[in-house]
């Protein structure tokens, strides 16, 4: 049998498993059980969101195997992951959308791909070097001087390691 249920709390077992307490079916049935997810899918739930309960055949012991989303987004075929604060209200997001974009967050800014960035970086900073190079000759031929310091760019601190792309 499978129940619609409320959130009242969580908490962790011995052995680290997400115990999810709820109101089964009346404000004095409270119960406290398991959280089952995909694997990989780490979530907490907050207070009053609607789970779904169900037994299983295992001595009729029951799970949470999901809850019920208010504001659903993402469109046949998307995926969208959030996170929201202890009231609900969400905070951020990723969506992978059926175009093919990567939502972090928003949808206002760019990321950018480090080497490519990395590499006209660089051979901009050779162009105004020869360009440098010109001047400091063309002002010597008048009779000045002039000693360029060559442009140099490193950005590997702005390189995020743990986030690739293709």
């Amino acid at each position: 049998m499978i129940f619609q249920t409320r959130v009242i709390s969580t908490a962790k077992d011995k052995v680290g498993r997400l115990l999810v307490k709820i109101w089964r079916k009346y404000r004095s049935d409270v119960q406290e059980r398991i959280q089952v997810s995909p694997h990989g899918i780490d979530s907490n739930p907050v207070k009053d969101m609607v789970a779904i309960y169900g037994q299983t055949s295992s001595d009729g012991k029951a799970v949470i195997i999901g809850y019920m989303l208010k504001n659903q987004i993402a469109k046949p075929g998307e995926l969208r992951m959030f996170s929201t604060n202890a009231q609900g209200s969400e905070q951020t997001f990723i969506y992978l959308t059926d175009n093919g974009q990567i939502l972090m967050g928003g949808n206002v800014d760019n990321l950018v791909k480090f080497t490519g960035l990395n590499q006209a970086l660089q051979n901009q900073a050779i162009d105004i070097n020869v360009q440098l190079s010109a001047i400091a000759a063309a002002i010597t031929s008048l009779g000045g001087t002039y000693a360029p310091t060559p442009i140099n760019i490193n950005i590997n601190s702005a390189k995020a390691d743990d986030m690739k792309t293709s």
